[in-house]
C-alpha cells in the first residue's frame, strides 16, 4: 500500500486539473495561435505561468486503484501487476485467465 500523503497528493492533482482545465486551454489556444500579435500570445503565456503547477494534466501520475502503488500500472484495468495477478487468481477480473501448465 502506498502512502495516504501521495495518495491524496494526486487526487488534489486530479482535483486541480478539473478546476483549471478550461482557464488552461483557453490560454493555451491563445499562445499557440500564430495568426495573433506577439504580445498577446506572451501575455497568454504569463498567465498560463502563473497558474498553479498541479493544475497541469502532466503531473497526475497513475496509480493502482487499490493499493495506489504508482510503479506497473496497468492502463487498461487501472490496476499494478500484483493487484491484478491477485484479483486474476481469484476470477474477480472478466476475461482474465492465468495461464498454467
Amino acid at each position: 500500500m502506498a502512502k495516504k500523503s501521495s495518495i491524496e497528493k494526486n487526487n488534489r492533482r486530479k482535483r486541480m486539473t478539473k478546476q483549471f482545465a478550461a482557464r488552461r486551454a483557453k490560454l493555451k489556444a491563445i499562445a499557440y495561435d500564430k495568426a495573433l500579435p506577439m504580445e498577446e500570445r506572451f501575455a497568454a503565456t504569463l498567465k498560463l505561468a502563473e497558474l498553479p503547477r498541479n493544475s497541469s494534466a502532466v503531473r497526475i501520475h497513475n496509480r493502482c486503484e487499490l493499493t495506489g502503488r504508482p510503479h506497473a500500472y496497468y492502463r487498461k484495468h487501472r490496476l499494478s501487476r500484483i493487484a491484478l495477478r491477485d484479483m486474476g487468481n481469484k476470477g474477480l477480473i472478466p476475461g482474465l485467465v492465468k495461464s498454467s501448465w
